[in-house]
């Protein structure tokens, strides 16, 4: 799946995408996804919560196991995908699109600077 250059990547699998300068969009890449299998269950934080970087932020549960998400940057959750709680499906039909899980409104952008862009995580996968 292609994606946007503008999308940052975790090693543990996250894509983070900016929406402005301040808030940033957060799911789990389709990679991620087809290696859970059918995702039917997803926890995520509350909004106003503050998260720090590389901390765990909620969990996606699928047929064959539960896998932690981990924040990707530092921030407060400003938005939460609802839709999750009746169609946890929706990280398995479009992880990059209605599949997303928070939005986060970074304490430090500079952060972003530290995921891998497209080719390191396509670098990544395939080695994995």
């Amino acid at each position: 799946m292609a994606a946007p250059d503008v999308i940052k990547y975790t090693e543990q699998h996250e894509w983070v995408k900016p929406i402005d300068s301040e808030r940033v969009r957060v799911g789990i890449t389709d990679y991620a996804q087809q290696q859970l299998g059918d995702v039917v269950f997803v926890q995520l934080p509350e909004i106003g919560d503050q998260l720090d970087a590389g901390s765990v932020m909620g969990e996606v549960e699928s047929t064959k196991s539960v896998s932690d998400i981990y924040a990707p940057v530092s921030g407060e959750v400003a938005a939460r995908n609802e839709d999750l709680a009746d169609q946890p499906e929706l990280v398995n039909s479009a992880p990059l699109e209605a599949g997303w899980m928070v939005e986060l409104r970074m304490t430090d952008p500079g952060e972003l600077d530290q995921l891998l862009d497209e080719a390191a995580y396509q670098n990544l996968i395939d080695q994995g």
